[in-house]
Formats: C-alpha cells, structure tokens, sequence
C-alpha cells in the first residue's frame, strides 16, 4: 500500500467579509478616479467570490481597526503586519493541529515528523515549535518548514511527507499549513494591488500521511510531477517591502497557464501512465476564476468537474498554499466514493511554478 493522506483538517480565522462589502471598501480608501473605480468593480463581480475570511476586521466599515486604520494609515509597516502575523498565525496553527489528532485515528504519541507551510509570515522560534509545545508533542519529532513558496506549497509538503512514509514503515506525518494573505492588503490602484485585493484571503489546513490503511475516505499517495513554465517570472513573484509583503500578480496568467498547459500535462500524464480521461476527480487550485475557467477549457473539462475548486474559491477566495487541501477536502465530503477514484491535485504559483499529484480516493 502506498502512504495514504488519512485526514484533512480546515480552520478560518473569526472575521468573515462579503466580497461586494470587501468591493466598496477598496474603492472607499483606494485614492482611485473613475476609471480605477470601474476596473475595482469589474475585478469583485467578476471574482466568482462570495466571501472571504481576515483575521483583523479593518475592512468593515466602522469596525475596530487593528491595523490599516488606527492612526497608521493604510500602509502599516512591515513588522506591524508580521506582528500580526505572529499573533494571530500561531492561533490558526495550534487549532489546526489540535483537531488533526482530536478527528483523526492518531494520538500524539505516534506523530513522528512535523511539516509547517506558509509564506505571509516569519518567526522563530516558529509555528512547529508552537504546535509541539501545545500539543505535547515528542520534543525530538523531527520538524521542518517550507517557507515562501506561494500557492502550490502544500504539494511539495506531500510530496516530502510521502518520501519520508516510503522510507519509514512507521511514520507518520502532520502537515500544517496557514496563511494570513489579507494582512499585506495594500490599499492603491495598482493593477498587482488590484487583482491581489479583490481574490486572496486567510485560512489553514492540514492533513496527516501515514503507511496505515484508513478506515475513513482517504486518497492515498501514487505519485507527483512538477514543471517551471517557459513564461512567467516576471508575472507572478512575492517579495519582500517597507510596508508588507508585495505581490506582483499579472492578468496575463490565466492566458500563460492556457498557453503552456498542454505542454506541461502531456510528460504529467506519461508519467502517471494514464489519459486526462481516466481522471475522475480535478483537485485544483482555484487561483481565481480566470484561472479555473482557462483551465477547464483548456483541459477539456466539464463544469462539473471543477465544482469543488469553484466552491472553495466562492466561501473562501484563494488562501494561498492552505487552499489546496480545502478543495481535497470539499471533494471527499462530496464524492460517493463506490469505487477508488483517481484524483489529479494541480496547484499553480510563482516561477510560474506547476505541482501536480497522482492521488487515488479510496
């Protein structure tokens, strides 16, 4: 039996915010004219987003401001916005890993390595120091983190989970990922600022790999694929500033993704040894609406097929490397699984990077 992904936690943080309230904020305080004001409600209808979650509650109007408009202005510094970070990051990740052991068939005696994702935040001693000191966990596990990736971060820490299960009979592997995306708002006209505002929000998740068989519906682990496409470098990056974390987001992507996706799942799928229409289930990262709908079309696929990234995409906008295991998950809540189901993850992110993994629901 390969490892097997045996249960996937979700969590949000407490402040839910409707995307057309999200929508009139940023043109309230985003000094933009009349053409930006169009563009800003373009870019929020057209989102596919119904709401988003923050863990500060700035962007209700007439709310208790706790960062972009106590006296600061809108562009809090960058230590004011990983201070957040810190404080309220390591919240998401305690109760993450809390429920992994509570709703899941592991104790946490038997957790034997850590994995901690995210790029929106920095501290050390970090978030795996957190969730072992709360959770009593062995102080020898072995722990490790993977730290400003971007979106497709989450298949990567499979990835490494996986590797460890197939060298160790009897590992076991929590992966905890959050990201607190709203915490490096920037409140402008800028098209990077634009596109970045109206789709990204705040959320973890986590999931525990193991060689044991599962008694609950699991997606065992047969194998990953990752390609850098020619294009891109310059359209999607995330680094570092004064005042926040900047991303640079570019509305060509969707088109970039249409151009190389091909290309890129044809060596995907000889690898895996299968057709695009062996595949029952499509865990996609839902980037965005116009990512999904370019990749359906590209792919061939039918409306349904994405029904389960659109949903995440439409309670939650994109939680960066946290959304891809809400999308697993959402499928395994939705799926009769009768049979096994072969299930195809694809997450996108900066380079533009591709990862994709050859999962089996069973």
């Amino acid at each position: 039996m390969p490892p097997t992904i045996h249960h996937i936690e979700t969590a949000v943080p407490p402040f839910k915010h409707k995307q057309e309230d999200l929508r009139d904020r940023m043109k309230e305080i985003s000094n933009s004219d009349e053409r930006e004001q169009r563009i800003i409600h373009h870019l929020y209808a057209r989102s596919g987003i119904k709401s988003r979650y923050s863990v500060i509650n700035d962007f209700k109007k007439g709310a208790s401001h706790s960062l972009f408009f106590n006296g600061q202005g809108a562009t809090p510094g960058t230590a004011n916005r990983n201070d957040t970070y810190i404080k309220e990051g390591r919240k998401l990740f305690v109760e993450i890993a809390s429920n992994l052991l509570k709703n899941s068939e592991f104790n946490k005696e038997e957790i034997t390595h850590l994995i901690t994702v995210s790029c929106t935040g920095f501290y050390a001693p970090g978030p795996d120091f957190d969730i072992i000191r709360a959770l009593s966990l062995n102080p020898s596990i072995e722990r490790y983190h993977l730290g400003f990736m971007g979106c497709y971060a989450t298949i990567p820490a499979l990835k490494m989970a996986d590797q460890i299960c197939r060298a160790d009979k009897d590992a076991n592997v929590m992966i905890v990922s959050v990201e607190l995306c709203t915490i490096h708002f920037q409140a402008n006209p800028k098209m990077d600022s634009l596109l970045s505002a109206s789709v990204f929000g705040d959320g973890g998740s986590g999931a525990i790999v193991s060689n044991r068989q599962s008694s609950q519906p699991s997606y065992a682990i047969n194998g990953f694929a990752s390609a850098l496409l020619e294009k891109g470098k310059e359209d999607m990056a995330w680094s570092i500033g004064d005042h926040g974390f900047n991303m640079v987001l570019s509305n060509y992507i969707p088109d970039l993704l249409s151009e190389s996706l091909d290309k890129f799942m044809d060596p995907v799928l000889k690898k895996f040894s299968m057709e695009a229409s062996d595949i029952d289930l499509w865990a996609i990262h839902p980037g965005g609406r116009a990512i999904l709908d370019k990749v359906e079309k590209t792919l061939g696929l039918s409306s349904e097929a994405l029904h389960s990234a659109r949903s995440v995409l439409s309670e939650y906008g994109n939680m960066s490397s946290a959304t891809i295991l809400f999308v697993l998950k959402d499928l395994i809540q939705t799926t009769q699984v009768n049979k096994p189901k072969k299930t195809l993850a694809m997450a996108f992110g900066p380079g533009l990077t591709l990862e994709t993994a050859d999962l089996t629901l069973v």
